[in-house]
């Protein structure tokens, strides 16, 4: 595949759709979740364009899927007024119910959001062009994310269900929520990753303005009727339209008590310095990465190469995880570019429904434009495409492109080129890729590959202190869920997994009282008769 010509006729007619992936009619959004109701909205809408272009009669025509509300300023002042109201300094029904009720409104909930699998799957396919494979493993890897977290959060509770005597003082550590969290994912993980903020935010006690990103909203809405009917009224609630006009004032107002974004690092410090007590800002962020694979001469080539491609072109590249520059000892890098050109030729192009696909259209507009861009740049500098028909692209489909040698003179050595670009740097000094992770302004993960035990060690003691994870012989991933998530430098702030999250999203409290006849009767009295939702030795199953 390496002509426009070849490109274009993978876009299909709408006859070729398979009914039960197609949507026959826009899905046109004219709620939005406040208070505890669904309110009817009357005011500018977005249109949502799908990647997909259609054959047509009059040519191709791009596919458009709905539209949603564009809420201004004020209805999003509106929207934290009622989310304050809500948590009502920590005496709201949601901050002070007790953890064991928390776990049933979220139980209920999820099994609400299992019944809208198939709809919430369609629309990742069509908002965002994922593969209906990856669109149904994201789907059930967030269920299981929630069912982990309610687990988790069981063990924290338990741990915490007992009293500590130390120098004369008795006292028992539990987990507060912080207050109001502005929460915004996204758009390439727009539920996973979402959800691994929300859900731990909200089952904590927190209330959540949860706003989504501007591609892969729609697909929200499905669950909207679930959230309303498994949460008292004001705990979550959605904010919709752009977000450099609803969310400044919201910052600014200083009432939000913890941001969390997945996103740009520049709209984050952005965002951060709106905020007037920046110091009483939790903010909980995944940011920028430029994760780095070093293929030392010792390595296996066929494994490097197997993981380099999953590592730089799952989901088109379109992973803040994945490998956005390939490190190659110069004894290898002739064969290393011949192998990942051989295997980016196997790969498949094509609509997100059909078997086996592994490159799909992108979403973003202005994606195919930057990546050119990024080639072009590259080639001025003297680096060359290796593989046939690479950056070749139309409308939204790109073809990926390997790129070699690669120089710091380049804009590709510094931006994050988040599709399908591969770039290669040959080395023939372990110290070039090491200098290169320290000068970074990026610190998520690295990837070695190595047979060389002493030289892993040597790398690995090194990158330690400059990425977040290290990944032997394997992918730069986030999973498994249980593993901490998140980065140096300027690609992360606060830690993301199963349990780390609750502990992001809540803050470490203290009940003390000294160790006198008075005082312990007091506080008997107050566990046995269940006088306290927070001091308490119940255990939750």
């Amino acid at each position: 595949m390496s002509s426009v010509k070849n490109l274009e006729a993978l876009f299909p007619t709408e006859a070729q759709i398979p009914a039960e992936y197609n949507l026959t009619e826009p899905i046109e959004q004219r709620e939005y979740l406040v208070n505890g109701e669904m309110r009817q909205w009357a005011g500018k809408t977005q249109d949502v364009w799908s990647p997909i272009y259609v054959q047509t009669a009059n040519g191709l025509e791009q596919k458009r899927i709905g539209s949603y509300p564009i809420t201004n300023p004020e209805d999003a002042m509106e929207i934290l007024d009622a989310a304050v109201k809500a948590f009502d300094h920590g005496r709201g029904e949601w901050p002070s119910m007790s953890v064991a009720h928390r776990i049933e409104c979220v139980e209920k909930f999820t099994q609400q959001m299992i019944t809208k699998r198939d709809e919430v799957v369609k629309l990742l396919m069509w908002e965002i062009g994922k593969s209906l494979g990856d669109s149904q493993k994201e789907f059930d890897r967030t269920v299981q994310y929630i069912y982990d977290t309610i687990g988790a959060l069981k063990d924290i509770d338990r741990n915490s269900s007992r009293f500590m005597i130390e120098e004369g003082i008795i006292g028992q550590v539990r987990r507060s929520p912080l207050g109001i969290v502005l929460c915004m994912g996204p758009f390439n993980y727009p539920l996973n990753e979402t959800f691994t903020t929300l859900i731990p935010a909200l089952i904590m006690g927190n209330i959540v303005m949860f706003k989504p990103p501007k591609h892969g909203t729609l697909l929200h809405y499905p669950l909207l009727e679930a959230f309303r009917t498994s949460f008292p009224a004001g705990v979550i609630n959605t904010i919709y339209g752009r977000g450099n006009s609803v969310v400044p004032q919201l910052m600014e107002s200083g009432r939000i008590d913890a941001l969390t974004l997945i996103g740009s690092s520049k709209v984050a410090d952005k965002l951060k310095k709106m905020h007037p007590k920046v110091n009483r800002l939790r903010a909980i962020l995944g940011l920028d990465a430029k994760n780095a694979a070093i293929v030392t001469e010792s390595a296996d080539l066929e494994l490097a190469v197997k993981e380099c491609m999953l590592g730089s072109l799952s989901f088109n590249g379109q992973r803040c995880t994945a490998l956005k520059m390939m490190w190659v000892h110069e004894s290898l890098v002739d064969a290393f570019n011949k192998r990942m050109s051989e295997e980016i030729g196997k790969l498949k192009l094509g609509m997100m429904w059909e078997k086996g696909v592994n490159i799909t259209p992108l979403p973003e507009p202005n994606k195919p434009a930057y990546l050119k861009e990024l080639i072009e740049d590259a080639i001025a500098h003297g680096a060359k495409v290796i593989n046939e028909g690479g950056g070749e692209s139309f409308k939204s489909i790109v073809y990926p492109a390997l790129v070699y040698p690669v120089t710091r003179e380049m804009k590709v050595w510094h931006e994050e080129q988040f599709g399908p670009l591969v770039p290669v740097v040959a080395f023939s000094d372990i110290q070039e890729p090491i200098n290169y992770l320290i000068e970074s302004s990026h610190g998520q993960q690295v990837s070695i590959f190595s047979k060389d035990v002493h030289q892993i060690s040597e790398l690995m003691d090194v990158a330690v202190h400059q990425v977040s994870r290290v990944n032997i012989n394997s992918q730069c991933q986030r999973g498994p869920d249980g593993f901490p998530f998140t980065g140096r430098k300027d690609s992360a702030e606060g830690t993301l997994s199963v349990t780390a999250a609750l502990r992001s999203f809540s803050i470490r409290t203290v009940v003390a009282t000294k160790e006198t006849t008075e005082n312990k009767a007091i506080i008997n009295q107050i566990v046995e008769n269940q006088e306290s939702t927070f001091l308490s030795t119940r255990f939750i199953w």
